[in-house]
């Protein structure tokens, strides 16, 4: 690891405080300034064919991110206050705020209260309401874009894609530059349409449901699939995925990413203004099992060994946790309810005409039969407690609002499960049936080929 420079220009370097691909990120002082500032570096003494392509991007957005930022003073956007390129090097001097970025918050196990995420989305709706009436629009609004302190205090950084809508210049997109996150890219901007502040204003929509809800509002297996949804398809509700949110605050998500420009909010104001006429309610937390808990049983179970943390937190949220008495008959052969159960704790017994074919363990389903039944919808056994038992209960209703990834996963446990059982209950019938006929020919398709020495 190169050791840390004394002083770079004039500023004095105190620490390294961040570190990326391209850049290095120093705390430094400046000896005509008391307060203390950010300092982003940018090397370019590597002279490969690569390294010089690369290079002019860089100092494509410096310059981008200097002129653009410098013009803009508000108390949720990060000031710039110095920028120097020269031929081996460049830095740009920035106002340094001791904050972590939203991608902090925006997993399950760490989303915020309701009220505090809307008060941040709030402060950046004013802050690209203010830049846009300053004729700049950001184009590249993520979560890695915004830093928040302690207080909830709110800056908008890295200004480097940004755009002056009063200039004219390059419509060089952020898939032409190779940098930017498709996942939070506006329709228009994906199309490589003109552009104004609306774009910013989708990009902090799906920032704000990735912060309610813990997941992307458009997730895909490939770039072609992420695309498409973005442009044709609606975004779940994050009410369903997380209960905590008002359901008014879906009504604000669905205009905040309307592919229609002339349906989507009309500036930032706009924006904050339907934040702030939100109710919230008010929970006892001590009351409340966390939700951390309940990932960290459902992550432990056999059934979920396929699954990914994001889709166990789909499941935290969708399904609902069930305790019984031991002899509680739980769900009743021939029934057409489509619940099915995943045990927790405890034993339940599955029978068929009053005989045990299984007794279930934690970390197995249950009922899943007339869930994968698409004609009947038919219970196949009566499942009873034997012991104290705790199970999710989960209903096609709710397994309807998971991720496509979470259903298939589900799907494929679950017939899985269902074919181990079926084996096991042929195996038994075998140990009571009568002797086979032994078979004198042998198909094609039967035969194995094996190698023999001459």
């Amino acid at each position: 690891m190169a050791s840390l420079p004394e002083r770079i220009g004039k500023y004095k370097i105190v620490r390294e405080i961040g570190r990326g691909a391209t850049a290095i990120v120093y705390l430094a002082e400046n000896p005509y300034y008391p307060e203390p500032v950010a300092l982003k570096y940018i090397s370019f003494r590597e002279k490969g064919k690569d390294e010089a392509k690369w290079n002019r991007r860089m100092l494509k957005l410096l310059r981008a991110e200097s002129s653009v930022a410098g013009k803009l003073d508000h108390p949720n956007i990060i000031k710039i206050y110095d920028t120097v390129i020269e031929e081996e090097e460049a830095y740009i001097v920035m106002e340094y705020f001791p904050g972590t970025s939203l991608e902090e918050y925006c997993s399950f196990e760490k989303i915020l209260p309701v009220p505090r995420t809307t008060s941040i989305i709030f402060k950046c709706c004013m802050a690209l309401d203010y830049a846009y009436r300053q004729g700049i629009v950001h184009r590249d609004i993520k979560p890695a874009n915004i830093l928040v302190d302690a207080e909830d205090n709110v800056k908008i950084t890295d200004f480097g894609l940004a755009m002056n809508v009063n200039k004219k210049s390059d419509r060089d997109s952020t898939f032409i530059m190779g940098v930017g996150s498709p996942a939070y890219m506006s329709p228009e901007q994906i199309k490589n349409y003109p552009l104004n502040q609306k774009t910013d204003l989708y990009s902090l929509g799906v920032v704000l449901f990735y912060m309610l809800t813990g997941r992307l509002p458009f997730r895909a297996k490939n770039p072609g699939q992420l695309v498409y949804k973005i442009i044709n398809t609606d975004p779940p509700s994050a009410n369903t995925l997380n209960p905590d949110v008002p359901e008014p605050m879906d009504v604000v998500i669905r205009k905040a990413l309307e592919k229609d420009l002339y349906s989507r909010y009309r500036n930032g104001a706009e924006f904050a203004k339907d934040l702030s006429g939100i109710q919230f309610k008010i929970y006892d937390e001590n009351e409340r099992v966390p939700d951390s808990s309940r990932f960290a049983q459902i992550r432990r179970l056999p059934f979920f060994t396929e699954f990914e943390d994001v889709e166990i937190w789909e499941v935290v949220r969708f399904s609902t946790w069930r305790f019984v008495e031991p002899m509680t008959q739980i769900m009743r052969e021939g029934n057409t309810d489509q619940r099915f159960g995943i045990l927790l704790e405890g034993e339940v017994e599955l029978s068929i005409q009053d005989r045990v074919v299984d007794v279930i363990k934690p970390g197995e389903a249950f009922g899943e039969s007339a869930y994968l039944d698409k004609q009947e919808h038919k219970q196949m056994a009566t499942i009873v407690s034997r012991t104290e038992a705790r199970y999710l209960e989960i209903t096609p209703a709710a397994l309807a609002l998971a991720s496509e990834e979470c259903a298939e996963h589900f799907q494929a446990r679950l017939t899985t499960s269902m074919v181990q059982r079926f084996s096991l209950a042929c195996q038994r019938l075998a140990e009571r049936g009568e002797k086979a006929t032994r078979a004198v020919n042998v198909t094609v398709a039967s035969m194995e080929l094996q190698l023999v020495d001459d």
